[in-house]
């Protein structure tokens, strides 16, 4: 017997109930996700949190929403670059960003993870395909395509009896050609760009992409260095983008049931829909 069953037998539990709706939710509520921006001005004379972002994941607004009604200046956040290490909200004279609980934010969109509170987008309705395609299992092939293994770590969290991946129907494969969705995490790097193109090759239609980490999006704090890339996206065609660094394993179960759609996605057109 596993140690993990036994210590859950012992308890009387072992899984969690999420993501039921309302139900096993409070283990996560207190997890630190990913900064939130408010809808105030930032005073124009104002870069400290420019400044301090060791990604460069925030920027001034495009010209069209980035001066508020006072001729202030205006901040947007993106997600896909950002790595949660609060720096912004620590700096931040005004207390424009703050630390928020945001930590399930898959999206289909690149563009959707550029977060401004000002943004004026309508939501766009998920397709529903996947849900026709795979009503019973997904099988994954997970590729490190140069991480620090932090992804890693929470994926390997996935198959223990407090989250239970395969309660969902969800399994990893060791075999591209058993595959329908390639999880993607690192920045891609030079050498493994060959060896990434050469899995999603051998996977059998249909097939998707999920890029998983700030790595696999964007390159975050490694972005287009030597020895690294900036990401998947131009390599393979992503089907879903997770931000995180790293992602916790709620987060990635709710981007996995994103791309089921069995699970909504919560950031729309640059604004978080509750």
């Amino acid at each position: 017997m596993a140690l993990w069953t036994f210590f859950g037998l012992a308890r009387g539990e072992a899984t969690s109930d999420w993501p039921k709706p309302h139900a096993g939710s409070a283990e996560q509520d207190a997890v630190i996700g990913l900064p939130r921006i408010s809808s105030k001005d930032c005073a124009p004379d104002c870069a400290a949190c420019i400044a301090a972002c060791p990604t460069e994941a925030l920027r001034r607004s495009d010209p069209e929403a980035g001066q508020g009604e006072s001729g202030n200046a205006r901040i947007a956040l993106d997600y896909g670059r950002c790595i949660g290490c609060q720096r912004c909200v620590d700096v931040c004279p005004a207390g424009i960003l703050s630390a928020s609980h945001e930590w399930a934010l898959g999206t289909r969109r690149r563009e959707d993870l550029v977060f401004d509170p000002h943004a004026r987008h309508a939501a766009e309705r998920l397709q529903q395909t996947m849900a026709r395609v795979f009503k019973h299992s997904l099988h994954i092939r997970h590729v490190d395509a140069g991480s620090c293994n932090g992804c890693e770590s929470e994926l390997q969290a996935l198959l223990n009896p407090f989250y239970n991946l395969h309660r969902l129907g969800i399994f990893f494969t060791a075999s591209p050609r058993a595959a329908d969705l390639l999880l993607v995490t690192g920045t891609v790097t030079a050498p493994m760009q060959d060896a990434l193109l050469a899995a999603w090759e051998a996977m059998p239609e249909p097939k998707w992409v999920m890029t998983m980490g700030a790595c696999a999006i964007s390159g975050a704090m490694a972005r287009e260095g030597y020895a690294s890339g900036a990401g998947a996206h131009g390599v393979v065609p992503v089907d879903v983008y997770l931000p995180g660094c790293p992602p916790t394993p709620a987060a990635i179960m709710q981007a996995l049931l994103l791309l089921l759609e069995r699970a909504p996605q919560r950031l729309h057109g640059r604004r978080i829909h509750e």
